[in-house]
């Protein structure tokens, strides 16, 4: 906490000195403006030190630990690429996925520290360590991501991250009994240390079947099977990029397996909410875990969506939960609730909001939930949907993605104009909401390097 204190008097200060440099945002809404500055101020402030023995990184775990967990680093990574750390991305990364091992049963470490060692908050050997089983396939969708957005190839055709992806959707499943017919059956420790303590951690927790850790005797988590379809449906969209495409219906195929079992045996009538988790004494329960069905996008449209988005709403959450609210609740249809999350994970009375999936959380609700920017590397193309109040005019400026700049600016639900500051031209299709909500979508135009291109919505 001191060095957090530290950073926030530094930062206030210097006036923003983070703000200065790399992708900005201006608005007509004061308070949508101050909370994009706190966001990347915080956010920045994680960095890395350019002597750490890791390489470059940023902070993604519990503070104190100058280390980064593989479901930060996965929920982190494009809010880093829109903040300009690419290159702490692409290291981590690749430590992740070079590190996955059959004496791990194909898991990596779960958490890196600064001195590019297993945090031994985790680690004890390759026999005993914490590691929540979602945390394969977030990568592995996190790497998809990556490549939509930047269009480095490594992402999915580097040696280290093939591997990785192959085993995941592989060795890694059935080491862990996680095919789609033997979640409820599995065993609770299905690669439990000999002889196995209960009381230990490190062999109680290696291989959780959920990022819900404090659900005594569970044997699965929904989250995790949100997990593995959408790690699925990402392996799926790779092996088409490549020309796969009998391979990828087959994992298109498993994928919807697990879609599909979630609405048949995961849904709760009479509380009319899904379970979040299944207990080793056979019965269902609820707890944390909503939220990934809606980070993985695992729900189809429709009444029990939106139920679930409701119950969500409803709650009170710890951070680590509403860091990702701001970009869910823009991107299904509840934006003046988007809007308020903005502001209350930016607030300073906030508590925990200092811890780093928060500040990054924020910046990606910014840049793809407010503002609506989606990079698709496949076609050099960029979506924008301004999701923002009608009167309200914003401006995302030198934003790096798809290998060049842009600044993309909203004038309220009227007009956007996209400049493309880099030196490659790039595909833009704008979006608008009419009056009712609905989406008009426009004809996609090529804008040049050095060209501006405005769109009004009628």
């Amino acid at each position: 906490m001191k060095r957090i204190l530290f950073v926030h008097i530094f930062l206030c200060l210097c006036c923003g000195v983070y703000a200065q440099g790399g992708v900005t945002f201006k608005s007509t809404d004061a308070a949508l403006q101050t909370a994009f500055v706190r966001a990347k101020e915080m956010a920045l402030s994680y960095k890395g030190k350019p002597s750490d023995p890791v390489g470059p990184w940023y902070e993604s775990a519990l503070p104190p630990r100058s280390a980064f967990c593989m479901r930060d680093v996965a929920h982190q990574s494009i809010g880093g690429e829109i903040l300009g750390l690419n290159k702490e991305n692409k290291n981590m990364f690749r430590l992740f996925v070079n590190n996955i091992s059959e004496s791990k049963d194909w898991c990596s470490y779960w958490e890196i520290n600064h001195l590019g060692k297993p945090a031994k908050d985790d680690y004890r050997n390759d026999t005993a360590f914490w590691y929540n089983l979602n945390a394969n396939f977030d990568v592995l969708n996190a790497s998809w991501k990556l490549y939509l957005w930047t269009g480095d190839l490594e992402y999915i055709n580097g040696a280290g991250f093939k591997n990785f992806h192959e085993k995941s959707v592989t060795e890694y499943i059935n080491r862990w009994v996680l095919q789609a017919d033997s979640l409820l059956k599995r065993p609770t420790h299905p690669n439990a240390p000999v002889p196995f303590n209960n009381n230990d951690s490190f062999h109680r927790c290696r291989g959780l079947p959920s990022y819900s850790e404090g659900v005594p005797n569970i044997k699965m988590g929904v989250d995790l099977v949100a997990a593995i379809y959408r790690g699925l449906m990402s392996y799926a969209a790779m092996l088409d990029l490549k020309g796969q495409h009998d391979k990828a219906k087959q994992f298109k195929e498993k994928a919807e397996a697990y879609q599909k079992s979630i609405d048949a045996l995961w849904w709760n009538d009479s509380a009319s909410q899904y379970h979040t988790f299944y207990s080793n004494d056979h019965k269902f329960g609820m707890d944390e875990g909503e939220t990934f069905l809606l980070w993985f996008d695992a729900l189809k449209a429709g009444e029990r969506k939106e139920k679930t988005i409701q119950h969500l709403l409803s709650k009170n959450w710890n951070v680590e939960n509403l860091s990702y609210f701001p970009l869910i609740m823009y991107q299904n249809g509840q934006s003046e609730k988007a809007y308020g999350y903005l502001l209350h994970l930016t607030d300073p009375a906030t508590t925990r909001r200092e811890y780093p999936e928060v500040s990054f959380g924020v910046i990606k609700g910014f840049t793809e939930g407010l503002m609506g920017i989606e990079a698709d590397a496949r076609f050099d193309q960029i979506t924008t949907l301004y999701r923002g109040k009608k009167t309200t005019s914003s401006e995302l400026k030198d934003l790096q993605v798809l290998m060049t700049s842009v600044t993309v600016k909203h004038e309220g639900n009227i007009a956007t104009t996209l400049s493309n500051n880099g030196q490659k031209k790039i595909l833009w299709q704008p979006k608008f909401l009419d009056d009712k909500g609905k989406t008009i979508v426009k004809k996609a135009v090529w804008v040049k390097p050095g060209s501006s291109v405005k769109f009004k919505r009628a």
